[in-house]
């Protein structure tokens, strides 16, 4: 037993590194009605990453905290392929060497995960994986910043299933779910049901084009074009799950976005709303909408249960 350990705090905590600043989340769901965010917070970087995670750990004593971090969308590959026909043991070594042909990085030492897609309804195909690969490099200097500021990070996490955390709380029983948000590098739709990522896609339409003063009706059109095709297909694949709602994170004038998406979509849409499913007293700029959809991601990397090791 190391005697001089500090205590550790339950939740998770995320932490986000942006080309100007640092952005933190924790969030405790354990024992909670609700999830509820503790903290969320941006803080200036000062000097290097290492320089500014190095202060961070000490004012916000960040070494009592269990610790996750988020790829930006740059930093890896997702490929979707049929689960390889290998016992449970060896799916992770199968997908490893079926990427081979697929990354433009050497696989043998890469990052390498899979998650399972639900079977999708009684079509007879292969159950089918979403596989996530990133490169040596890519991944040792994600984690160099934080180890040389001595902060452990448990976990490095992806951004489809930091939205999928999220959608499951807003989820109906026997329904699909549409999340769309936006931050600077472009979209990501996520279909969920029953707590399960079905299906993602990326569009190349960042937050920052919907700042754009003037008539936005070109860009709602080619949003609403995107998930209509999305919608489609999911409904093509999986006939059994029908989708209930689309719900999309707010951006710049996002009562009038939302309308002209509920004019041009066949299912119902709404503007996320996170105070509907997320406590946050201490955290009373999370009212804002837009507060919201910048930390998006980083609250639902942070929406981890498990328990506090000892």
């Amino acid at each position: 037993m190391n005697l001089f350990r500090k205590e550790r705090l339950p939740g998770w905590l995320c932490l986000n590194l942006h080309p100007d600043r640092v952005d933190l989340s924790h969030v405790l769901v354990a024992g909670k009605p609700r999830p509820e965010v503790l903290l969320c917070e941006s803080f200036r970087k000062e000097g290097s990453d290492t320089d500014t995670l190095f202060r961070l750990r000490r004012e916000l004593e960040l070494d009592r905290y269990r610790c996750v971090t988020l790829l930006k969308a740059r930093d890896y590959q997702t490929v979707l392929m049929d689960r390889p026909n290998v016992p449970e043991a060896e799916v992770k070594t199968a997908v490893r060497w079926a990427l081979k042909d697929a990354v433009d990085f050497p696989v043998a030492t890469a990052a390498v995960d899979a998650i399972s897609l639900p079977q999708a309804g009684d079509s007879g195909q292969a159950r089918q994986l979403l596989a996530m690969a990133a490169s040596q490099e890519i991944v040792s200097a994600v984690v160099k910043p934080f180890a040389d500021a001595d902060i452990e990070l448990e976990v490095i996490d992806v951004p489809e299933l930091a939205q999928r955390n999220v959608a499951q709380l807003f989820e109906k029983p026997g329904q699909g779910l549409v999340l769309v948000s936006f931050d600077e590098s472009g979209a990501l739709l996520t279909f969920t049901a029953g707590g399960e990522l079905y299906q993602s896609r990326r569009i190349d339409i960042p937050l920052q084009d919907f700042e754009a003063e003037g008539d936005l009706t070109d860009l709602y059109d080619r949003v609403a074009l995107e998930l209509q095709r999305s919608i489609d297909h999911m409904d093509r694949l999986n006939r059994q799950l029908a989708i209930g709602q689309v719900l999309v994170a707010s951006v710049p004038f996002a009562e009038r976005f939302v309308r002209y998406l509920t004019a041009n979509l066949t299912v119902p849409v709404a503007l996320l709303d996170l105070e509907q499913v997320i406590d946050f007293p201490g955290v009373p700029e999370l009212r804002d909408p837009l507060r919201q959809t910048q930390s998006l991601a980083l609250i639902g990397a942070a929406l981890r249960g498990g328990a506090v090791p000892a």
